[in-house]
């Protein structure tokens, strides 16, 4: 039995209040507990049960919104002075989909590679990252490009990904106060995790540099946010002149 297995083995379910239920794989951030969380949206994507509504994969398991009435409508379970009959038809559904949950190995796929500015007005906090880890700049850019990253889930913000893998040597506590405005792209440090903001939005994160990408494109319904759960990701270093070549022609694609 492989360690996903184990996860899966050791699934728990429970409420999230009147309308959701959340399914468990464990509590710690890890790619094989990530395998099971996506491979439970592809079994409910491709079997949804009754009164489903939505569902979204987290760092640890799967969090499903569905209607109530429906279920219980359809339910012949006797009643519970403590848990809805909703609640206990989604979790019944739940638990013959991860009965015979396949846990597949983990495809290979392509890196999404992300170019990034280091430094200067578009990473304000490299040098304190730098100061706090007794380096240079430069070794803390060259320590984040070699990183080996996995986006983990898409939250906070439409497009903005949870990226675990960031090497140790630079992981660096949120800021104190938060900033109000961080501009879209800006990519950050927050702990062991490392992340670009793809709209303008507040946050707290240690901002390390740039990306040029639109990561978040609403224009493309079908696919508006670059990155997904599940990618994997390579950061690399460019220039000044770079940033401002690859962002005039992601503005120009926006507008076609």
């Amino acid at each position: 039995m492989n360690k996903a297995e184990d996860y899966l083995q050791a699934a728990q379910i429970h409420p999230v209040g009147e309308a959701a239920i959340m399914v468990s794989f464990g509590n710690v951030i890890n790619p094989e507990l990530l395998r099971c969380a996506r491979a439970l949206v592809k079994a409910l994507e491709e079997d949804p049960f009754p009164g489903i509504q939505e569902f979204e994969a987290s760092y640890t398991g799967v969090t499903i919104f569905y209607d109530p009435l429906v279920l219980a409508q359809k339910s012949q379970l006797p009643e519970d002075p403590v848990l809805s009959k909703g609640y206990r038809e989604a979790a019944m559904e739940l638990k013959k989909r991860l009965k015979k949950l396949e846990i597949s190995e983990a495809a290979e796929t392509e890196k999404v590679r992300i170019p990034v500015c280091y430094g200067g007005e578009f990473g304000p906090d490299l040098e304190y990252v730098a100061e706090y880890h007794h380096m240079t700049p430069e070794e803390v850019v060259k320590i984040h490009t070699s990183g080996d990253y996995l986006v983990y889930m898409i939250g906070f913000a439409p497009g903005f990904p949870y990226i675990g893998g960031l090497p140790e040597a630079i992981a660096t506590p949120r800021r104190d106060t938060p900033r109000l405005v961080i501009p879209k792209g800006t990519v950050g440090i927050a702990g062991t995790q490392t992340g670009a903001y793809p709209l303008e939005t507040p946050g707290g994160w240690q901002l390390i540099g740039r990306t040029p990408l639109e990561l978040f494109r609403p224009q493309d319904p079908e696919h508006p946010s670059v990155l997904k759960a599940g990618d994997k990701v390579e950061f690399y270093s460019i220039t000044p002149e770079e940033y401002a070549e690859i962002a005039a022609k992601e503005k120009g694609d926006a507008v076609q």
